[in-house]
């Protein structure tokens, strides 16, 4: 029997179904239809009954979805059933604004250590973490066996960095540079451009709608 391969696209919507239905949770709500949830989303009830059945049944027909069965559930899909340790490669702004924000902690995200190469900041400590050289990078992600990294360095260091990352053992990336980076498929990369993102919103600004 040959296993079928969830689409990427399916996986990225689920983090927002699970977002939606903690929101719920917090509203009192036990219960919900696949098109109450598919009205909060801006998506259809068939898509989100199609995403879900990838993963086996998780409503009853004409009774709906219990809201902390299936956030259990997506919980589980999606491994946030353990905490996560990150490091973060580069303690500019951004690295550090990343590092300091209380939103991962309560996800099951904890960063670990920044890297840098900049004696201004190695050495110094972002909240409660500690900026490490940048040579140090490998030692200490196979001695925590970390598997995930941001990236927030400069362009022109981002693919080699990338590639010492994999070299240990690193097996997501989540990039912040303009860059894409040529790394082995079983290397997970999410890219987050901010100004390819500006650039899409644009084009809505433009006048190019009818």
């Amino acid at each position: 029997m040959i296993e079928e391969v969830v689409p990427d696209i399916v996986i990225s919507r689920l983090p927002r179904y699970l977002q939606t239905l903690n929101e719920m949770a917090k509203e009192g709500l036990h219960t919900i239809s696949s098109q109450t949830l598919s009205e909060r989303l801006g998506t259809t009830a068939a898509q989100i009954r199609k995403d879900l059945s990838f993963f086996g049944g998780f409503g009853k027909q004409g009774m709906g979805y219990s809201v902390y069965n299936l956030i259990e559930q997506l919980q589980r899909i999606l491994n946030l059933d353990r905490i996560w340790q990150v490091v973060v490669v580069g303690a500019g702004d951004l690295g550090r604004a990343l590092t300091r924000y209380q939103g991962f902690a309560i996800r099951g995200i904890e960063i670990v250590t920044m890297f840098d190469v900049d004696p201004k900041v190695v050495g110094t400590r972002v909240g409660s973490i500690m900026v490490c050289h940048a040579d140090e990078m490998e030692s200490e992600i196979q001695k925590r066996g970390v598997k995930i990294a941001i990236l927030t360095l400069p362009a022109e260091a981002a693919q080699v960095t990338a590639d010492r990352l994999v070299n240990v053992g690193v097996k997501a990336i989540l990039n912040y540079t303009p860059v894409t980076l040529r790394l082995p498929e079983s290397v997970h990369v999410q890219q987050v451009d901010p100004v390819l993102h500006l650039q899409h919103l644009m084009y809505y600004l433009g006048g190019n709608q009818a």
